[in-house]
């Protein structure tokens, strides 16, 4: 998206500020924190703070990865040396590359990120000045002060008396709160396809909402998410405590992949005699997203040994029977929590409805991801994401595809799945092979998980 900064006026906008300064005097940075970071304060007109940082860096494939590591929260409770070890690369030449590509720190980025998100918080509720802090993910209030002086130039308590009227979430019970979004998803298509993978008793969809049950520090809560405005899209949280909001709100995000390069991939496939009449006919289309990428996993295996109608039989029971009961939500349709990796890796999972091979392949899969030997933060690529499911965890190609897809990677593309294969031949009695489905799916690189979500709603 990137920003324009006036070196006259010492401000930085969104491209869509409808201010007209002299172009001479615009200097444009890829980041709201590249233009903080160069003295630039942010416009009170557009409000660049609303809006959420660009996951979706056009420079390097490893900055951009440590973009997206940091917004996650790779340094919140880590150092900068931990971020580049998980890159592979010295510690001195992560912060080189940020300082010459993003013009910051990838310290300063992750602040930035927080007190953005605490100046959301401060507009949206009513969170006491403790609450946003320890919300937002600082150590004190203090700290918050601290960047909000940095970053705003002045304290909580004036940016809170600049809020406007309209700004104010009113919640029925729970707190809602905005999540910036460049263009929201098609909601219809969305909830469709969440639809079609909600694992009974943990997730549910009513009317435009949807909910699930998840956990926070160990207790449970509940989390809907609902259509907003045209650049946001509304996320209502019941939880047992406020602390660390801002992990909920980033992973929600994922739910809807609200950061995905849409506009990027429309451009690339637009063009395309196949895909083009259905991009532009459903521009808003985008993969679905996860919560929770070992829970997706789980009913990927579990689909691929049973099939997804016996499978969905086969992930009610074991919620039923290893899943941790939530009370008082029955009402609603939610009932228990997911049963965790740690307890599913040493479950006896007999008597579910799954292959020997099949149980045997979710008990390994937990066991990999609750010992560490699988992470999803997605810091090695794609093929290297396959490649640890497939050899790790024993997973076949189309699975570990399909989680890939799920976890964001706008290329991943599960050419054995049966629905794409029928819906890229002329008689769905007789689906295209998967050979040949990969042939013809290469110009689409890399943009081929916006493929599949366009024929799989087309």
């Amino acid at each position: 998206m990137g920003f324009a900064a006036v070196a006259t006026t010492g401000i930085y906008c969104r491209p869509s500020c409808g201010a007209s300064p002299n172009p001479s005097n615009v200097h444009l940075f890829p980041l709201a924190a590249s233009a903080e970071a160069a003295g630039y304060r942010a416009c009170l007109r557009c409000r660049p703070y609303r809006t959420e940082p660009d996951r979706n860096w056009t420079g390097s494939q490893l900055v951009c990865r440590a973009v997206r590591l940091i917004l996650d929260g790779a340094l919140d409770d880590a150092s900068e040396r931990d971020l580049a070890a998980r890159l592979f690369i010295s510690g001195r030449h992560l912060r080189r590359i940020f300082q010459e590509q993003l013009g910051v720190t990838p310290d300063y980025l992750a602040r930035s990120a927080r007190a953005h998100f605490a100046r959301r918080l401060l507009d949206d509720t009513d969170l006491t000045i403790a609450g946003v802090a320890f919300a937002a993910g600082f150590g004190s209030t203090r700290q918050f002060l601290r960047a909000c002086r940095e970053i705003f130039r002045a304290s909580p308590t004036q940016l809170r008396a600049k809020r406007r009227v309209a700004d104010r979430l009113v919640a029925d019970g729970g707190l809602s709160l905005r999540l910036p979004v460049d263009r929201p998803p098609d909601w219809p298509a969305m909830l469709q396809g969440l639809q079609a993978r909600a694992i009974e008793g943990v997730e549910v969809i009513a009317g435009d909402t949807y909910r699930r049950t998840i956990v926070v520090g160990g207790d449970p809560g509940v989390l809907e998410l609902r259509p907003g405005g045209p650049d946001h899209v509304v996320m209502q949280a019941h939880l047992p405590h406020w602390e660390g909001l801002i992990h909920v709100a980033r992973r929600a995000r994922h739910i809807v992949n609200l950061d995905a390069d849409v506009a990027g991939a429309n451009r690339h496939l637009e063009a395309d005699s196949i895909l083009g009449p259905l991009v532009r006919a459903r521009p808003d289309i985008r993969p679905p997203g996860t919560w929770d990428p070992y829970e997706t996993g789980v009913q990927a295996i579990v689909d691929d040994q049973v099939g997804e109608t016996a499978g969905h039989r086969v992930l009610t029971r074991l919620v039923e029977q290893f899943g941790s009961p939530v009370t008082g939500l029955h009402l609603i349709g939610l009932t228990h929590l997911f049963p965790s990796a740690s307890v599913l890796a040493t479950a006896d999972l007999r008597g579910l409805g799954l292959p020997r091979d099949g149980a045997e392949r979710v008990k390994g899969f937990a066991a990999s991801v609750a010992g560490g030997a699988i992470r999803f933060d997605r810091a090695k690529g794609l093929d290297h994401l396959v490649r640890s499911l497939t050899t790790i965890a024993g997973l076949d190609d189309e699975t570990a595809s399909h989680l890939a897809l799920r976890l964001g990677e706008p290329d991943a593309f599960p050419a054995a799945d049966l629905g794409l294969r029928r819906a890229m031949s002329d008689h769905p009695d007789r689906p295209l092979a998967t050979q040949e489905l990969e042939r013809v799916a290469e110009p689409w690189r890399p943009w081929r998980a916006h493929a599949a979500a366009q024929l799989m709603v087309g």
